[in-house]
């Protein structure tokens, strides 16, 4: 129905980074709003439209174009070239997608956008329209990219220890990988520092976290930007039960062999079986491929290993076969509902943001590999601060072997150590649902906004 039939508050429109570790997140928060009868329109690239296994069935879907219509990513020539013509095709299409809108009687109040796509701001102001910030990364990572921004962390990194109000001392590897190591996705780091530059300017800025989860972090932040946490985003069923019908993301651009991996868990002792997923973008290079494979046979415990279609020929030969009764090898899964069975004793995990998030807050005890980016962060936070896992330790060759990968193993599910990482992964998940549940710091957060929508300043 359109909004000039009366039926919603507002019409908010998300405009995410084609990626499906951005969408869901943004996703999980429309469904909030919409709860609260606030119309939603996503946009998303005409070639990520076209890849979708599966649409959201509560928001309109529109597109718009990245200028690479038939392949997205892969047809540009590069990075650079991508996100230079994704912000310039991405802007002017945007534009014509709101007056079409307009002219619908269904015109947008604001812009809720991913700050990869930091031209979204531009558009919505352009447009006389409300905007929105929503980062997809911790407050610690963001917080990071900011003093870069500012130029009070110089690169490349020069010291032993950096040092930022809110945040515990870092060593360079507990800084996101574009920074401490120099040179290598220079594109990628202009991206990542510069989707700080509207904090301050935008009218609200949102972050997948929550206000207990990164409190200091949050108060530090205050000073230069009024951030409101209303995660952690994730379907309300597994979380607060806020929201009944909220049992899954709703979009997919992988199918999840979900008969499998349930009939699979069904199978097995509760707090038993290794959960193991690097997500939707990470690689993992042929030899730490190999080192995985071995330290997950060497601990002579059941796993559930999820290895993307791109990723099968780094396994070793005739592995699935051989490991067939302890171990099961898909393609993709349910991540939520794997980790929310009673099976599950551990997830080896690249900590990516999302799955950090889930991890915390369905109780589930980690050990952290970070691939790239802001992993490394996220790992930091999982083993030293909040204490619901333990960070692995690559060799020389930034190679973690299959003999520290059963000592993580055997501490985390095991030993006394692990004893206090699964009591405090229990004491997160309860926080977590707090924060979302009725007058929680979260749930008010969005309370707020949806009011301010309402009665939007003269």
């Amino acid at each position: 129905m359109e909004k000039g039939k009366g039926d919603y508050n507002a019409h908010c429109l998300i405009l995410p980074y084609p990626i499906q570790g951005h969408i869901n997140p943004m996703l999980q928060f429309a469904k909030r709003l919409r709860h609260r009868r606030v119309k939603i329109t996503l946009a998303v690239t005409k070639f990520l439209y076209s890849t979708m296994q599966e649409f959201p069935e509560f928001v309109s879907i529109e597109t718009i174009s990245d200028g690479f219509d038939e392949g997205g990513r892969a047809h540009a020539g590069s990075f650079e070239e991508y996100f230079e013509t994704f912000s310039r095709v991405g802007a002017e299409t945007l534009m014509k997608l709101l007056e079409r809108l307009k002219n619908l009687d269904c015109a947008v109040d604001c812009i809720i956008f991913d700050p990869f796509l930091s031209w979204g701001f531009d558009v919505a102001k352009k447009s006389g329209l409300l905007a929105a910030l929503f980062f997809t990364q911790s407050c610690a990572v963001d917080n990071i990219y900011y003093h870069v921004y500012k130029g009070e962390i110089k690169l490349p990194l020069s010291d032993d220890e950096i040092i930022i109000h809110g945040l515990p001392p870092l060593e360079p590897k507990d800084t996101p990988s574009l920074i401490y190591i120099p040179g290598s996705h220079p594109t990628a780091l202009k991206m990542l520092v510069n989707q700080v530059e509207h904090l301050g300017e935008a009218d609200w800025t949102f972050v997948n976290s929550f206000y207990e989860l990164e409190q200091e972090v949050i108060d530090s932040m205050a000073k230069f930007s009024h951030v409101k946490t209303i995660g952690p985003t994730i379907p309300s069923m597994f979380i607060d039960k806020q929201l009944q019908d909220d049992k899954e993301y709703g979009l997919s651009i992988f199918k999840p062999n979900t008969d499998a991996c349930k009939k699979w868990l069904e199978q097995q002792a509760p707090c038993s079986v290794i959960y193991v997923s690097f997500g939707s973008l990470s690689e993992v290079g042929p030899e730490q491929m190999e080192e995985l494979a071995k330290g997950l046979k060497a601990s002579n415990k059941y796993f559930l290993w999820v290895v993307r279609a791109s990723e099968e020929s780094k396994l070793p030969k005739n592995y699935a076969e051989e490991l067939s009764e302890k171990g099961l090898i898909v393609s993709w899964c349910p991540q939520l509902e794997v980790l929310a069975h009673e099976a599950l004793g551990c997830f080896i995990t690249h900590c990516g943001w999302n799955s950090t998030l889930e991890a915390l807050s369905l109780g589930v005890p980690m050990v952290a590999m970070p691939c790239w980016t802001d992993q490394s962060t996220n790992a930091k936070f999982v083993s030293d601060v909040w204490k619901t896992g333990i960070r692995t330790l690559p060799d020389e060759k930034g190679i973690v072997r299959d003999t520290e990968i059963v000592r993580c193993l055997e501490l985390v599910m095991d030993r006394e150590e692990g004893k206090e990482i699964q009591t405090n992964a229990i004491k997160w998940k309860k926080m977590a649902r707090e924060a979302v549940d009725k007058g929680g710091s979260s749930d008010t957060n969005i309370d707020e906004f949806v009011s301010a929508l309402m009665n939007p300043p003269i």
